[in-house]
């Protein structure tokens, strides 16, 4: 008896249910749009990391560090500069890993914010400042990649081991 009765009013339950979501719903979701806006602003005020690895051939990671400090560094110095990033610093690893583990040279990037650290920017103008000779600097930057046997990029972000 009470499921033909539940099927005998179900017409009228649906549009019930339907006017309580459309009451309720829309007034979750300007909270949340209003919430998320906030999210988006304070996200683009916040660094954004990127920690860049790089694996050398066997052998050459001294070449390959040798030729990013020389023509890599001074582009990301003055990126820098001009407000883009905050700060670049570099590790190595203190023994060996694995093969399938290893990396032998790890840059880590804090960008101004996400957005800047996404766009296209176009550094040309300042390869062609820091290094007059193109010729050279072609020649050095395809021998850097040349050596490498992979590289990497992760974003990587905070984890608040005390949030619950």
């Amino acid at each position: 008896m009470p499921i033909s009765f539940l099927r005998s009013v179900r017409w009228l339950l649906a549009p019930l249910l339907a006017i309580a979501a459309a009451l309720v719903f829309p007034a979750s979701s300007g909270l949340q749009a209003r919430g998320s806006a906030s999210q988006q602003q304070s996200a683009s005020d916040k660094p954004y990391v990127i920690e860049y690895y790089y694996k050398a051939k066997w052998g050459h990671a001294e070449e390959f560090i040798a030729l990013f400090k020389k023509n890599h560094y001074p582009v990301l110095k003055k990126e820098i500069e001009l407000g883009r990033i905050l700060k670049v610093f570099a590790q190595v690893p203190r023994y060996h890993a694995t093969e399938d583990g290893r990396w032998d040279f790890r840059t880590t990037i804090v960008f101004k914010n996400a957005q800047i650290a996404n766009d296209n920017f176009d550094s040309a103008p300042l390869l062609k400042q820091l290094f007059p000779d193109q010729d050279s600097y072609k020649k050095e930057e395809q021998r850097r990649f040349e050596i490498l046997d992979a590289h990497w990029d992760v974003p990587i972000k905070d984890f608040d081991l005390d949030a619950r």
